[in-house]
């Protein structure tokens, strides 16, 4: 009887064990189904998703890929002009900067307008004679006033951002990345007025000679999403669709970069499903690492309370990394250039996720 019992009591472990097993498995691939979908639907080159308080990354793809910025690069003018002018100082309008390409506010040489007004032209109609001029009152030129933008880049940490002129237009060795787009975009928001002015919709301003010029924001986005605070677009042929914004939900804060879109509807598309994955991850308890990056100089990002303990390097595998929760063998690897999943443990809530190649997506933790 007492042997009958106890395999009985085997047989029920085995299959209590097997249950468990396929539990862990199906909840893992459960997870997993919605990250894939977000993965595919994101056409951009490059995109990322930044936690606004903490700077930590909570998607990415291709962040540190090298990209022309287009617009965005107004955002850098913004943020040294309200550093470095009074918002009432009058600039007067130069020869160069009225003759710079479209698209424009239409300046005229010799037309007299407020730092201010210059500065709602440059972030809502995305206006390149006005980014000029603002380059000129601040630096004196515009060659010197890029010298500012590089230097800014890199003292806030955007070391993978180089500049060659105050508006975006196209030309050799101006780059930027997804992951310095979004570090460029929470600095900005520390200045009240930019936070103002990317908020706005429509405004009207006028030169100190009378003639009235109507701005509309290029920004989409401020019609359709409620959280959002604003943003900024940026296109040329090259560039193709770009965009960076910020939204706000309870007290929680994102920012959404965008290189590279395909199309204009694109990139709302994705900039809306990007805020809203974004608000669901810093609300999922600390949730692991759910993509790698296919980029060779992208980091490999892991869980909160995990640390690289050994990094292995080879002609086929140069940046792989293994990740040791601290105190537990529980042990996470990345592996560049091979489609090895990854299982890696949630702590907070004892959840599992399989992690694959393709993107990073990291926790808010």
């Amino acid at each position: 009887m007492t042997s009958k019992q106890n395999l009985v009591d085997s047989r029920q472990e085995y299959i209590n064990g097997c249950t468990l097993l396929y539990c862990v498995v199906l909840f893992a691939v459960c997870c997993l189904l919605p990250t894939v979908s977000l993965a595919n639907t994101v056409n951009s080159r490059a995109a990322v998703v930044m936690d606004g308080s903490t700077g930590k990354l909570l998607y990415a793809k291709n962040p540190n890929l090298r990209l022309p910025p287009a617009s965005t690069t107004k955002l850098m003018t913004a943020i040294l002009t309200v550093e470095s002018l009074d918002l009432d100082k009058v600039v007067t309008i130069s020869r160069y900067a009225s003759h710079v390409p479209p698209h424009k506010a239409g300046f005229r040489e010799g037309d007299r307008v407020t730092v201010e007004e210059l500065l709602y032209a440059t972030l809502l109609g995305s206006a390149n004679d006005a980014a000029v001029a603002l380059a000129e009152a601040v630096a004196g030129s515009e060659e010197k006033f890029v010298n500012l933008m590089n230097s800014k880049a890199s003292q806030i940490g955007a070391w993978n951002t180089h500049f060659i002129n105050a508006n975006g237009l196209p030309g050799s060795g101006q780059y930027i990345t997804a992951s310095d787009l979004s570090i460029i975009m929470q600095y900005a928001l520390h200045y009240p007025k930019l936070r103002q002015i990317i908020n706005t919709r429509f405004t009207e301003i006028s030169t100190e000679q009378g003639r009235s010029i109507p701005l509309r924001n290029t920004n989409r986005l401020l019609w359709t999403d409620e959280n959002l605070i604003g943003g900024k677009t940026g296109y040329t042929r090259m560039a193709r669709h770009c965009f960076v914004c910020v939204a706000e939900r309870e007290n929680e804060t994102v920012v959404v970069s965008l290189l590279g879109s395909p199309s204009r509807s694109k990139l709302w598309k994705e900039s809306g499903l990007l805020i809203d994955r974004g608000f669901d991850m810093l609300n999922s308890g600390g949730e692991p690492v759910v993509y790698l990056a296919k980029v060779d100089d992208t980091p490999v990002f892991v869980q909160k309370k995990m640390k690289v303990v050994k990094k292995k390097r080879s002609p086929q595998n140069s940046n792989a990394l293994i990740a040791e929760k601290s105190g537990k063998k529980k042990f996470a690897l990345a592996k560049k250039g091979s489609s090895k999943k990854m299982l890696a443990k949630s702590k907070a809530k004892k959840k599992y996720r399989i992690a694959r190649k393709g993107s990073i997506e990291r926790n808010k933790g």
